[in-house]
């Protein structure tokens, strides 16, 4: 199985493969201070709550039907090699971060827990995606990875909107390559900004309201967030559009995805698991080069 991890500046998300399959995901509070240790301990739950075990898959060359290994799990229970997909442990992972901190916590909980040397999307990482930026360094890994899964999925001209901590805009060519794109304030920020700037405002959920034209504070606010951030997507996605000389397919992902999507009248689809695919996809061609070498 594989272990997918993209460390946001606000959650970290964790999916786990069996070859193409997403068998789960789930998601968790980013913490710079948190110990390798405490993250273990937290996937380790979140694993026996999704009915899969927290530990080193067999050696793919294990010569045996079965193999006893001490060291890969802290009962050294016995791993069969005819076990039922999902159920052989982790045999490798992926990481992506744009929270540097946190990276080496996650790779010393790869080497002292899973024995795996994971891989690491960063700067200067080799995703078979032609970068057009300025400076290709300066693209976070999490917008390459979203452009690398869109246009694998499409073959055509993308657009990705990613709700995150931030709201980033990245743009596919029809040839597959990484044009560019844009960044705006994550809708969660501006809640959190007007809580914090105006004495007066509270702090709100973030859904949709009924009406546009709110009736209380509440509703007022959440229809300033949603439906201007609506209008934001849809604002910035059209000027896009007119901008470049090939059809944009427009893909949404992140967790407040669907939020806005209900309401955006250029989003076309919805894939809350697109960075996690991406992740998935860098991986299968890190081994295929690997294994050209």
């Amino acid at each position: 199985m594989l272990l997918a991890v993209d460390i946001g500046n606000t959650n970290i998300v964790f999916g786990v493969f069996d070859g193409a399959t997403l068998l789960t995901h789930f998601r968790v509070e980013t913490r710079k201070a948190r110990t390798e240790d405490e993250y273990a301990a937290l996937l380790h739950s979140m694993f026996t709550l999704s009915g899969l075990p927290f530990r080193a898959g067999p050696q793919r060359d294990t010569p045996n039907d079965e193999q006893r290994d001490p060291e890969s799990s802290p009962t050294g229970q016995l791993v069969a090699a005819s076990a039922q997909p999902g159920e052989r442990g982790i045999t490798a992972g992926i990481l992506a971060t744009v929270v540097p901190p946190v990276l080496n916590a996650f790779q010393r909980l790869f080497r002292r827990y899973l024995h795996i040397e994971p891989v690491v999307v960063g700067p200067g990482s080799k995703t078979g995606m032609p970068i057009l930026y300025e400076n290709p360094r300066e693209v976070g890994a999490d917008r390459i990875i979203n452009a690398v899964a869109a246009y694998e999925r499409h073959r055509s001209g993308c657009l990705v909107v990613d709700f995150g901590t931030a709201t980033t805009f990245d743009v596919v060519t029809p040839k597959g390559e990484y044009l560019g794109g844009a960044i705006a304030p994550g809708i969660g920020i501006s809640a959190d900004a007007l809580f914090h700037a105006a004495a007066k405002l509270p702090r709100v959920e973030l859904a949709r309201p009924r009406s546009v034209i709110g009736k209380n504070t509440v509703t007022s606010m959440q229809s300033g967030l949603v439906y201007g951030y609506v209008g934001l997507v849809d604002g910035i996605v059209e000027r896009m559009r007119a901008e470049v000389d090939f059809p944009l397919k427009v893909i949404a992902t992140g967790g407040l995805a669907p939020l806005i999507a209900k309401d955006s009248r250029t989003i076309e689809e919805c894939d809350e698991m697109l960075t996690l695919t991406g992740l998935r996809l860098i991986y299968e061609r890190e081994q295929r080069r690997s294994s050209r070498l």
